[in-house]
This record gives structure tokens, C-alpha cells and sequence, in this order.
């Protein structure tokens, strides 16, 4: 109920933006209705997925991506199970999506992870063309990703 409630409430605010949108003036009131407040369901997916790593001992991360509101990628870390230091949450995730999807870039994408991306995964989100990242138990908006 409430995800639907939450899609009435996003169409309204687009549809709005986009009406008002030509007296405006500007594109960035049209852009912000396509920018969605982060969603808690989707924070809840990359805490499964962090659960998942718990489970085979790895370290405790986990990430989904998201895009048209649906998960098209996740990750659990995998750097202890794979012995591989690249094979963190968010790469994991990021490297599902583009097999899933068939494409390297990801462009209108979330990226939301159990905890602040490092650096390495920030780049690779930025190469990736990932619109914005959403990490923590806060939902914190943490922007564009930036190489």
C-alpha cells in the first residue's frame, strides 16, 4: 500500500514540475521531479545482501542498484570469499546490473549500499554513468559520483 501511495505521490510531483516547466524557465524544476526521494525497501535490499556476505564471513556490505523503481543488480561483498580485493558490495552490484541489463552504462540509476562507498566504488559508479548513490540507515542522498 504504502509503495503505492509513494508512486501516486512521485507521478503527481513529476507531472507538476513538468506543467510548470515552461513558465518557469528552468530545467532543474523539471529535473527534480524525476529525482525520487530515496526509497527504505530498497536500503532493506542491500541489508539482505549485506546479510548474505555475513553469511559466508565476508565483511559486512552489501549493495543493490536500482533503476525504474526496480533492483537490477546487487551485491554482497565477496573479498574474502573470492579472495578478490575489488569484489566489493558496490562493484558486485554494479557488475550484475550491466550483465543483467546487457550494457556497461547505467544512466538514471541508484546506487544504494549498507554504508558509504569507498573511493574505488565511487569511480566505478561515475564510469558507469550511476545518477546517484543513497547509503546508511539514513538514506543519506550522497549525490552524483564523482571519479
Amino acid at each position: 500500500m504504502n509503495v503505492i501511495l509513494s508512486l501516486r505521490g512521485l507521478r503527481r510531483r513529476r507531472l507538476a514540475a513538468l506543467a510548470l516547466a515552461p513558465w518557469a524557465g528552468s530545467a532543474t524544476l523539471a529535473r527534480a521531479a524525476e529525482t525520487a526521494a530515496p526509497e527504505r525497501r530498497f536500503h532493506d535490499a542491500a541489508l539482505a545482501m549485506r546479510e548474505l556476505a555475513l553469511s559466508w564471513d565476508d565483511q559486512p556490505y552489501g549493495a543493490v542498484l536500482v533503476l525504474d523503481g526496480r533492483i537490477v543488480g546487487d551485491g554482497p561483498s565477496r573479498v574474502v570469499r573470492d579472495a578478490d580485493p575489488n569484489a566489493h558490495a558496490e562493484r558486485e552490484a554494479i557488475r550484475d546490473a550491466q550483465r543483467r541489463l546487457g550494457r556497461p552504462k547505467l544512466a538514471g540509476s541508484v546506487l544504494y549500499s549498507t554504508s558509504r562507498p569507498c573511493r574505488a566504488c565511487e569511480a566505478a559508479a561515475s564510469a558507469a554513468g550511476i545518477e546517484r548513490m543513497v547509503f546508511g540507515p539514513d538514506l543519506i542522498d550522497a549525490g552524483v559520483p564523482r571519479r
